[in-house]
């Protein structure tokens, strides 16, 4: 038996091909393209606008889809062992096992691109685009591929 269980989880792109990104220090917003992202020439992904490099980008949603998804898994896992037992129990035992009901799956819905009030952004340092707020923009945003402050953003 395989002890190992494999899930994956896609994350959408909005129209322009970018993934939403969520800093987890500062809960600033950002997009990158998944092109960029998955570079092996980007050592870290920074916040464009603290800076700093988080452990991990996940937004909400895929958390709370990958919660779910763990859950109703490893609840219909508990379920079908128990259902096991019930069946192996039924015959001249003297303890009774019943296994019940079939346990509630929590929702799995479908994550969304979501917050659309991005501007796309070419940084002059590494000639790479994000989508940032504009506000950012306008003050000054840290690239999110080499982590320098940049004050002309195009």
């Amino acid at each position: 038996m395989d002890d190992e269980i494999h899930m994956s989880i896609s994350i959408p792109t909005d129209d322009d091909g970018y993934a939403l990104l969520k800093c987890e220090y500062c809960g600033s917003f950002f997009k990158g393209t998944p092109a960029d992202l998955q570079d092996d020439g980007v050592l870290n992904i920074f916040c464009p606008s603290c800076g700093l490099i988080s452990d991990s980008y996940v937004t909400d949603d895929v958390l709370e889809l990958a919660i779910n998804m763990t859950t109703n898994l490893v609840n219909d896992m508990i379920y079908d062992a128990f259902k096991d037992l019930e069946r192996h129990n039924r015959k001249n035992s003297i303890i009774k096992f019943k296994a019940g009901k079939k346990p509630h799956h929590e929702a799995e819905d479908p994550i969304r691109s979501g917050i659309e009030a991005l501007e796309i952004c070419t940084f002059p340092c590494c000639k790479r685009t994000a989508k940032i707020k504009p506000l950012l923009k306008m003050t000054g945003a840290y690239c999110p591929f080499c982590g320098v402050k940049n004050y002309e953003i195009e």
